[in-house]
């Protein structure tokens, strides 16, 4: 078990004196550092998941994104499209391993015991994320979050094989589409790093901006949200 500073013991029961009974969190930055979408996009490339064309059209298209010539929720929706024709376990199985390998190790651990600690409060914990399906699934075994309970960049699946056609992309204004399309009301808490959290940190009571970048905490702090730097 993590040892927890004062200060992450805090954060911690500040939230839980709020009882709140739905929460919603974003994942990349939020739950751990790092962006596991960006890292399972990289990574199924050099593994060469996707075929040969797939990944020279995903690397160069990857390029534009970072030029601003493709829009963030154009991005993350062909993140998922692009697995198109492939078995989803095998998707799924890449995604685990990547996880484990690439990411668990930077969890934050009193985002960790918060979610542990709402759960168990019987507080309706809810993952809402512009990565990947997979990669958010594979996250979420991590903090006990069943997958009826992940909002993430997804597509469906027929008779176990991925196909190009979009369920959503909750991203920026996404997000709060996403959320209202399972919740009758709004969460009682939200928590995001990224200006793509904005909406839906805006939508809650209780707005959390946990290591935000500069734009979202420019605006936490015009909009006098709760602003959490981990230790």
């Amino acid at each position: 078990m993590t040892h927890l500073t004062s200060l992450q013991t805090d954060f911690i029961e500040s939230v839980l004196s709020l009882k709140p009974t739905v929460a919603t969190f974003d994942c990349d930055g939020t739950l751990w550092s790092g962006d596991a979408g960006e890292g399972f996009f990289s990574w199924e490339l050099e593994q060469g998941l996707v075929s040969k064309e797939v990944a020279e059209w995903a690397r160069a298209r990857y390029a534009d994104y970072k030029a601003g010539q493709v829009a963030e929720e154009v991005m993350c929706g062909e993140m998922v499209t692009m697995q198109r024709g492939l078995r989803e376990e095998v998707v799924q199985q890449a995604a685990n391993t990547y996880f484990a390998q690439g990411i668990a190790s930077n969890i934050f651990p009193e985002m960790h015991e918060l979610v542990q600690r709402l759960r168990a409060s019987r507080c309706d914990v809810w993952a809402v994320s512009s990565s990947c399906q997979w990669i958010i699934r594979s996250g979420m075994r991590s903090f006990g979050i069943p997958q009826n309970r992940i909002l993430a960049a997804e597509v469906a699946v027929e008779n176990g094989t991925v196909t190009d056609r979009l369920i959503r992309v909750p991203s920026g204004p996404g997000k709060p589409e996403a959320i209202r399309a399972v919740l009758k009301s709004a969460p009682d808490c939200a928590f995001g790093n990224a200006i793509w959290d904005r909406e839906m940190l805006a939508m809650s009571k209780h707005p959390f901006a946990i290591n935000p970048n500069p734009n979202l905490k420019e605006v936490a702090l015009a909009n006098g949200w709760t602003v959490y730097m981990s230790a």
